[in-house]
């Protein structure tokens, strides 16, 4: 009898459907890659074209701040994002929420790029801006999660780390092809055109890649592990709310843990835009396209990076390797002042390659360790609450809070702000336990 149930149970896992590694791969790393597009094509454009198109003009460094206020909306959103799409995750399953949240994304994206300005219909055209950007946040909200679930629920157990790394890895791409695409139209076009129309291709064509998003992801099947518990019947009825009365310090840690790493990407690459780009003497006077280069050179640093981070978290596990890496990052905090401050192209380019290097170290491992701390039933919405909560603490405000820092204190204080918050997650990172040999 016994023999027979372990036939039979046999038997059902092997009919389980099974996504094969390059469709993991493929379907983990071009959503990521998407929506992250959507996501840093709103940031450049937030800092060089939004001041000017949809926002009275008078005082420049107040139409700037403007617009990274409304750059913060989406932070705002992500969480609630989460625990809506975390929920449909942790109920239904992967695959059907990463294709609402793909679209939730696309369709917010395409919508700014075909609003009014501020000339033609007043102040409703920061208006819809902020509502648009509460899509993209809302969005990308349960985007991480899903796609760091696809790749970690499909991946041997040896290997989390690693396969966790891949949907990682569309960070650097969309930024890449992001910022690439505002060189492109820049060089093609007067500045004229790019601020009157050309800043909007971006944000229409993302249509496209959405489109190819969808096709990858509806070919695929749900994750081996949740459909085990879906087929036992296991889910919770309200995954937040277990999520916060049964998981409450694993929330916490992941929000800690994520939280230097959200600080240092966005003084990466949103403040030291607008610090590179602005006039002296309130920043170094580059140009736009000048910027742009350096920072798609240096995000090549991040790219490389995020996998040899996943191999290491696999090697060494994910405690010991953050810790490192988080020491590492504050050591990085001190250069603020003599390699960005400097001016000299050389050592404002070696910063950026190392600042963004260190990104790829600290963010790589994190799609396996986020859901590692939480169990199949809410791991979905915990990987993507403590993601997103984190972006609140760490991300939304950094340029706001660095380019108030830069202004009324230097550059020093840029970076001793960068230190406190990575200080944050080492000590949460000591307070955690390794998670390398958890089973899933």
């Amino acid at each position: 009898m016994h023999a027979s149930i372990a036939t039979t149970l046999d038997a059902e896992e092997a009919s389980t459907p099974v996504n094969s590694r390059g469709k993991v791969i493929v379907a983990s790393l071009v959503g990521t890659a998407i929506e992250f597009f959507d996501f840093y094509i709103y940031a450049t454009a937030a800092v060089i074209v939004f001041p000017h198109i949809f926002f009275p003009q008078g005082d420049p460094a107040a139409a700037t701040l403007q617009s990274l206020a409304t750059f913060a909306i989406a932070f705002v959103a992500r969480p609630i994002g989460s625990a809506l799409f975390g929920h449909f995750g942790d109920r239904v399953g992967r695959k059907v929420t990463l294709v609402a949240s793909l679209l939730t994304m696309g369709i917010s994206t395409v919508l700014i790029g075909l609003l009014p300005s501020y000339e033609t219909i007043g102040i409703f055209a920061p208006i819809l801006l902020a509502l648009a950007r509460f899509g993209q946040g809302l969005g990308l909200g349960g985007e991480w999660g899903g796609a760091a679930l696809l790749a970690t629920e499909n991946a041997p157990a040896n290997k989390r780390a690693l396969y966790g790394s891949f949907p990682q890895l569309g960070a650097p791409i969309g930024f890449f092809f992001a910022n690439g695409t505002f060189l492109l139209l820049s060089w093609l076009l007067t500045d004229q055109q790019f601020m009157t129309w050309g800043w909007r291709v971006p944000f229409i064509l993302s249509a496209a890649l959405v489109l190819v998003g969808l096709y990858v992801r509806i070919s695929l099947h749900e994750t081996p592990v949740f459909a085990k518990v879906a087929k036992a019947g296991k889910q919770v009825k309200v995954p937040l709310g277990t999520l916060l009365s049964q998981h409450k310090k694993a929330t916490i840690l992941g929000t800690f843990i994520m939280l230097a790493t959200y600080t240092l990407f966005y003084l990466m690459t949103v403040y030291s835009m607008t610090y590179g780009t602005a006039a002296e003497p309130l920043g170094l006077g580059y140009s736009r396209n000048s910027f742009l280069w350096m920072l798609m050179v240096a995000v090549i640093g991040f790219g490389v990076m995020v996998p040899v981070a996943g191999l290491l978290a696999d090697a060494f596990g994910r405690r010991k390797t953050m810790i490192v890496i988080t020491l590492l990052m504050i050591g990085f905090a001190f250069l603020f002042p003599s390699m960005l401050g400097s001016g000299n192209q050389m050592l404002v380019m070696a910063f950026l390659l190392l600042g963004l290097s260190i990104m790829g170290l600290t963010f790589g491992p994190m799609g396996a360790l986020l859901p590692e701390l939480f169990p199949t039933e809410v791991r979905y919405t915990g990987a993507s609450f403590s993601y997103n909560v984190a972006s609140i603490l760490g991300a939304s405000v950094a340029p706001y809070i660095a380019t108030w820092l830069a202004n009324n204190f230097g550059l020093f204080y840029v970076g001793m702000y960068l230190a406190a918050m990575a200080s944050l997650t080492l000590i949460a990172l000591l307070l955690m336990k390794e998670t390398r040999h958890k089973t899933l």
